[in-house]
């Protein structure tokens, strides 16, 4: 499945992991939960691990262990919760995590200025998307209000 990262489309290898499935070989997501309850196991998975964030989740919960992770993704449940924004606004600026901050889940391609503004840097969109249509939306405005952190 192809991705948007850092204004390139790209393969992606990454495999989210439901609290419910075994965990395989290869770069995969947990479910924030999980990475609280199974991190030391996590820590010597064959693979990259990476944590799935879900709006009511807290992030201070994962601050101290944000070194260790290379990739969180933000679920959007809903394309209308605003919450996601704040979280990664938050990885970027409170907690300045420097990995790859992912939106996931029900999101719109028009909406993808916006998320690159807040601290996203990479887009896995739900269903079918014409990335390269979605990919040039980071190019909309030349100019905004507010700075970006």
């Amino acid at each position: 499945m192809q991705i948007i990262k850092d204004r390139n489309i790209i393969e992606d290898n990454w495999q989210f992991i439901a609290d419910d499935q075994l965990l395989l070989p290869g770069d995969c997501t947990v479910t924030l939960g999980r990475w609280l309850t199974e991190k030391e196991q996590l820590l010597r998975h064959d693979g990259k691990v990476g944590v799935r964030i879900e709006s009511t989740d807290d992030l201070e919960t994962i601050s101290c262990d944000l070194a260790l992770i290379p990739l969180v993704e933000i679920n959007f449940v809903i394309f209308s919760d605003g919450r996601a924004f704040s979280k990664a606004w938050l990885l970027k600026n409170r907690y300045h995590f420097s990995g790859e901050i992912r939106a996931v889940g029900n999101f719109l391609a028009d909406q993808i200025f916006y998320l690159s503004r807040s601290g996203f840097n990479a887009f896995n969109f739900e269903g079918k998307q014409n990335l390269t249509l979605a990919l040039s939306m980071l190019n909309d405005f030349s100019v905004s209000y507010q700075k970006t952190g």
